[in-house]
């Protein structure tokens, strides 16, 4: 499995950007997702997830600014997407994708945790 981040870089405060992770090499698709973000001096911090049902979580200090949405057209690879506006400087950091474990057992790649990670974008808001 393998995942791949891309679309961030600098951005002044009150813009806007639109991450995208493409995860090859999954055999079961359906599974769950989320971003992460590492910002200076702080713990990586979940941003936005989404399960094996298709439903979205957000870390509550980031609803109404950032969405969370896939590609699920695409025929191979899950394409995941991290729209973000209104930003502050505060959101500068690393902004990773991630998913859990591509197993056949239902809990492992639906309910457990994240195994799965991109090298990550930097997003760099600027006042």
């Amino acid at each position: 499995v393998h995942l791949a981040e891309s679309g961030g870089g600098p951005v002044q405060r009150g813009g806007s950007l639109r991450l995208s992770c493409v995860i090859s090499g999954l055999e079961y698709r359906r599974i769950s997702m989320a971003w992460f973000r590492q910002r200076p001096g702080r713990e990586r911090e979940e941003v936005a997830s989404i399960d094996c049902e298709w439903r979205v979580t957000y870390t509550e200090s980031l609803k109404g600014r950032f969405t969370l949405s896939q590609d699920t057209s695409h025929p191979i690879n899950n394409i995941l997407y991290l729209q973000m506006d209104a930003l502050e400087p505060e959101d500068t950091g690393m902004y990773y994708c991630a998913c859990a474990q591509d197993s056949a057992d239902y809990s492992r790649r639906c309910l457990g945790q994240y195994t799965n990670w991109g090298q990550g974008t930097q997003v760099t808001v600027s006042s």
